[in-house]
């Protein structure tokens, strides 16, 4: 079976690739257990300077996986895991991110993408709310630009994305800032990591486990139901006005 995460390095910088495009790298229960997997083993290798989060396909990560989601708590795992990891994960997104892909970036410390790149937060339009990922999201983002996209579900690109702190950098600054993190020594990236990622985890000790029973609430809802076998079934929900 192909991996759905492929790694490879060079000086020092360890690149995960998610690798199940045929899914739109969507997070499934085996995708997460193989990037948890691959995390840990750049957590403790002493030649990792840092992690580079990279995507096969033209989709970085569609969101949850709806036919093989992995549990909540194990996702939260995964976020908490590459925002405690002490080395600077980069994300690069060259596709479309949907939903949990954003939970996915929020959790990096830098994120850069590419012109075609674009994003949404499309929960609200299956009958569910970006939950669990608001752990990562909200303590980064502006907070008018994170109640337009949580409500709206709009899609929005690059320049959007670097307004409100979602994106560093265009994919143009990725080489720069790679040899910046090897010029810098790893004590140093472990404890400015540190304290830069102190307030994103206060809200995982503050509120992962109201979120993960509001998300499990509402992927159980009639309604939520309705709008992921809408969405499966490509046709509008039944609310849809």
């Amino acid at each position: 079976m192909t991996a759905r995460v492929t790694t490879s390095e060079e000086r020092g910088v360890t690149t995960l690739t998610l690798n199940s495009p045929a899914t739109r790298n969507a997070l499934s229960a085996p995708l997460v257990t193989e990037l948890a997997d691959a995390l840990t083993a750049c957590g403790k290798d002493p030649g990792v300077r840092a992690v580079l989060l990279d995507h096969a396909g033209t989709t970085f990560s569609a969101g949850a996986d709806l036919k093989a989601p992995p549990s909540p708590y194990a996702f939260v795992a995964l976020l908490r895991q590459i925002v405690e990891l002490p080395k600077p994960v980069v994300a690069r997104v060259t596709g479309h991110a949907r939903a949990g892909g954003l939970g996915l970036l929020g959790a990096c410390d830098l994120v850069v993408a590419g012109e075609g790149a674009d994003f949404a937060l499309t929960e609200v339009r299956i009958g569910v709310a970006p939950s669990v990922i608001s752990l990562t999201l909200l303590p980064r983002l502006a907070p008018r630009a994170a109640a337009r996209y949580y409500l709206t579900g709009e899609r929005f690109g690059v320049p959007e994305a670097l307004a409100m702190g979602l994106v560093t950098a265009g994919d143009d600054a990725l080489d720069g800032i790679l040899d910046a993190l090897r010029a810098a020594s790893p004590q140093g990236l472990r404890e400015s990591k540190r304290l830069v990622t102190a307030k994103v985890l206060e809200t995982f000790e503050r509120d992962a486990e109201d979120l993960v029973q509001r998300s499990a609430t509402l992927f159980a809802s009639a309604e939520a139901r309705e709008g992921m076998t809408a969405f499966l079934e490509r046709r509008d929900p039944a609310w849809r006005l």
